[in-house]
């Protein structure tokens, strides 16, 4: 296991380029520095808080253009993913913008949000939930996730959880951009903060939906 000594600024710098210079001919020139810079430094980062939060893998880096109009060959961003249940775990992300953070549930069955719902409707595990959204809010979190535009059939439009009662998928994220401990191994330490800072609802949603 190759030890995480930080993401060097040629990373983000990769992703600027990229986002002008999209193509296979230019990916190739450059796969180098996107293996050293961004694929070694991410996989370091998960295998180094694997102890704590759970094994990770970081994503391809092929987008799929099948159904899309958008035929750019490649993504824009790395992530990392640590799952604790289907679609739900800790995330993290480096794009030209610098370092991202976040964690929760980002893709979910029915079933999945029959459950999320009949727990946000009950009200110890309802009221749970909303002050751990509260919480992360207030911590300078976006709270995030595909939502309905109304309260969906079945619950009182003046629910006092109605605002979660919407929500079919439910994200806290925070971009960090690139402060000078992005490229030192204290970055781990800094993810590893913000992760345990999103645990509360990690757990929450891995016990009502996993």
């Amino acid at each position: 296991m190759v030890t995480f000594e930080g993401f060097p600024a040629e990373g983000p710098a990769f992703y600027a380029d990229l986002e002008e210079n999209n193509t296979k001919e230019w990916w190739s020139e450059h796969q180098e520095v996107y293996e050293r810079a961004v694929r070694a430094p991410m996989t370091a980062l998960l295998d180094g808080l694997a102890a704590e939060f759970g094994p990770g893998k970081i994503f391809r880096p092929h987008r799929d253009v099948r159904f899309s109009r958008d035929k750019s060959p490649y993504k824009t961003s790395q992530g990392g993913f640590v799952q604790t249940a289907e679609g739900t775990g800790y995330y993290v992300h480096l794009d030209a913008e610098g370092l991202a953070v976040g964690a929760g549930c980002h893709t979910s069955t029915s079933a999945q949000v029959e459950r999320f719902r009949a727990a946000v409707d009950a009200p110890a595990d309802g009221r749970s939930l909303e002050a751990i959204v509260g919480s992360l809010g207030g911590a300078g979190y976006a709270i995030e996730g595909e939502r309905l535009k109304t309260v969906p059939r079945g619950y009182a439009k003046d629910h006092p959880r109605a605002e979660l009662l919407r929500h079919k998928t439910l994200t806290a994220g925070k971009a960090v951009g690139t402060p000078e401990w992005l490229g030192s191994a204290e970055a781990l330490e800094h993810v590893r903060a913000s992760w345990a800072e999103l645990r509360p609802l990690v757990e929450w949603l891995t016990g009502h939906l996993g």
